[in-house]
C-alpha cells in the first residue's frame, strides 16, 4: 500500500521550473548609409522601431528565444542609421501546460531579454556617433495579448468563409 502511495506521488504534476542558461547576442549589424553629411545637419530623427521574435526547441524543455530589434533612424528623409540587433537566450522551462509554456515563451522570455537588446542598440548608436538612444519599455504582456486576440480574430474570419 506504501508503494502505491509512493507511485501516485511520483506521477503528480512537478512544479513549474524556469531558469535562464545563457542570454547572447546572436547577431548584430549597424549601418550609417549617408554619413557623413548626416552629421552636418540638424539633427531631428525620425525613429522607427520594429520587433519580432523566434523560438525554437533544442532539447525536451530547453528552448532558444530570439528578440530582434531593428532600429530605422531618419533625419531629413535620409536614412542615418539602421541597427539590428537579434539578443538570443536559452531558457531550460518545465512543469507548464502548453497555453503557459506558450505566454511564456512569447512574452516573459523576450522581456527579460529586452534589456540587455537595448543596451546592444544604444551602444551600437554611441560608437556610430549618433545620440544616446534609449528605447522606451516594452510590455511583451501586452504584445502577446494583442498578437493571441489577433490570430483568434483571423482564425474566426477564416472559418466564417468555409
Amino acid at each position: 500500500m506504501a508503494e502505491n502511495e509512493q507511485n501516485a506521488q511520483n506521477q503528480e504534476p512537478q512544479a513549474p521550473q524556469f531558469a535562464i542558461q545563457r542570454v547572447y547576442i546572436k547577431d548584430s549589424s549597424f549601418e550609417a548609409p549617408n554619413s557623413p553629411q548626416v552629421f552636418t545637419k540638424q539633427w531631428q530623427p525620425d525613429v522607427n522601431l520594429d520587433m519580432n521574435t523566434a523560438t525554437s526547441q533544442l532539447d525536451e524543455g530547453v528552448f532558444e528565444v530570439i528578440l530582434t530589434l531593428t532600429v530605422t533612424a531618419k533625419n531629413d528623409n535620409d536614412t542615418a542609421f539602421l541597427a539590428e540587433i537579434q539578443q538570443a537566450g536559452i531558457f531550460t522551462i518545465s512543469g507548464l501546460g502548453e497555453a503557459e509554456l506558450h505566454h511564456t515563451l512569447g512574452a516573459f522570455c523576450p522581456s527579460i531579454l529586452f534589456p540587455y537588446a537595448r543596451e546592444a542598440v544604444d551602444s551600437l548608436v554611441n560608437k556610430g556617433s549618433f545620440p544616446a538612444l534609449m528605447l522606451a519599455p516594452v510590455n511583451f504582456d501586452a504584445l502577446y495579448a494583442q498578437q493571441m486576440q489577433q490570430r483568434a480574430q483571423e482564425e474566426a474570419g477564416s472559418e466564417a468563409q468555409h
